[in-house]
């Protein structure tokens, strides 16, 4: 179960939305987080990686060089 707190701006337009559509406040929150949910964990998981990479002290590649090795150059 969760429970958000969401500005009384934030509130109001999901009112108004749930009431103009006929559906529920819940449906259009877990639509929101389902949908925004992948971009977050792909957006954190690329930053650990990140920085993972930049604490390895391994030296990066320019991207011709990557394409030339993988043989996926034009």
């Amino acid at each position: 179960m969760l429970a958000i707190r969401l500005p009384e701006d934030i509130d109001q337009r999901l009112t108004a939305l749930a009431e103009r559509t006929g559906r529920t406040k819940t449906f259009y929150a877990r639509e929101a987080i389902l949908v925004h949910l992948e971009d977050l964990e792909d957006y954190y998981l690329a930053a650990e990686a990140y920085d993972e990479f930049m604490e390895s002290g391994e030296a990066a590649r320019p991207l011709d060089e990557v394409e030339s090795r993988l043989d996926l150059a034009d």
